[in-house]
């Protein structure tokens, strides 16, 4: 299948950027969270902090808004925002649906592994029916530590009972190829309009759609 990496038992990947186009649409969702405070923040100013952890996210917005609102309430306006637009405008990156079930085929396992919210995977898996195509979804709950920290991925590979050696990682940030990285996992880097200021270096092999894993 992959002509110039080694065949691997695990394929993990990181959701959001990684699998789906959310990433503009969570920084959309964010700024339209801004306008209910009556602040008009460009969205594109989330790709300064995409792949960071949500406090860093949302503190970068409101320096930028100035604005200092209830993070509860302001996380009640974005979630809003973002499940509407995750109903309406959000798509599996080019390739990537064909290419798990082609894993899957080849009886390899795969799994999510994301610092998003539970809420926001499992709204994300539905949304595409991609409920029952993983063997593991691992969500910012199930970890004390945000990506860079590789606790994630260890997790994951414990979980499935593989070593990194088996494993290979596909993620779209720099804290992601950190994580994977430091696991003792192989990384591929999934490169989309959204990452441009995340150093990519770290992975094996950049990818810009799934279609490149079929060569």
């Amino acid at each position: 299948m992959e002509s110039d990496l080694k065949d691997y038992e695990v394929y993990l990947f990181d959701m959001d950027g990684t699998l789906v186009n959310s990433e503009p649409l969570k920084g959309k969702a964010l700024a339209s969270a801004c306008l209910d405070y009556g602040v008009h923040v460009d969205h594109n100013i989330y790709k300064d902090v995409m792949g960071e952890s949500w406090q860093v996210v949302t503190g970068y917005f409101f320096k930028n808004a100035n604005i200092e609102p209830d993070l509860t309430e302001f996380n009640r306006y974005f979630r809003a925002h973002y499940e509407q637009m995750l109903n309406d405008e959000l798509e599996l990156n080019i390739g990537a649906k064909a290419y798990i079930e082609q894993l899957k085929l080849a009886g390899k396992k795969c799994g999510v592994v994301s610092s998003a919210a539970t809420w926001m995977v499992e709204n994300i898996l539905t949304s595409l029916q991609l409920e029952n195509a993983f063997d593991l979804v691992i969500t910012q709950e199930h970890v004390t530590k945000h990506k860079p920290d590789p606790e994630a991925y260890t997790l994951a590979l414990a979980k499935l009972a593989v070593s990194p050696a088996q494993t290979i990682v596909f993620e779209d940030s720099s804290a992601g190829i950190c994580a994977g990285k430091s696991s003792g996992c192989d990384v591929i880097a999934v490169k989309h309009d959204f990452n441009g200021k995340n150093d990519l270096s770290g992975a094996i092999k950049v990818i810009s759609t799934y279609e490149e894993m079929f060569v």
